[in-house]
């Protein structure tokens, strides 16, 4: 095969990955609304007690995920930050069901839920504290206190 072909064809297959890894990239992170339909109930994954008063951050982890850990960190800092907020991390390894049942497709993945249990939000990878505390907001400022 000519050179200057597979030098042609090389530097198009990098040039695509670098668009998509740009593309990926862009969406990793961003907060997406939810339809307001899917009710999550304390019940519904197992280890689970209660759910926050007002508002809860639901985080699906597993044991090898790197980005999960200041996830759970940076979290844990908003409910801290909020009265009747809960954190809940859900380390899904073991729990193959609840993730297939929520549609879990990367960890973390984090849904943000009113005082009903009602997902608000949706995050798929590493969010961004503005972006969380904003929609956070958003719920607690039409939930009474």
């Amino acid at each position: 095969m000519n050179p200057f072909v597979v030098t042609g064809l090389l530097i198009a297959l990098v040039a695509f990955a670098t668009a998509l890894g740009f593309v990926y990239r862009s969406g990793n992170g961003r907060i997406r609304g939810a339809d307001g339909r899917t009710i999550i109930r304390a019940s519904d994954i197992p280890g689970i007690q209660l759910l926050g008063a007002r508002a809860t951050l639901l985080q699906f982890s597993t044991e090898v995920c790197a980005p999960c850990k200041p996830t759970r960190t940076l979290l844990g800092a908003i409910a801290d930050e909020s009265v009747d907020v809960q954190h809940i991390d859900v380390d899904l390894t073991h729990l193959p069901s609840v993730a297939s049942r929520f549609n879990i497709l990367q960890t973390p993945t984090t849904f943000i839920l009113d005082g009903e249990g009602v997902v608000r939000a949706r995050i798929g990878g590493a969010p961004r504290r503005a972006d969380v505390r904003e929609a956070l907001d958003r719920i607690l400022t039409l939930e009474p206190a």
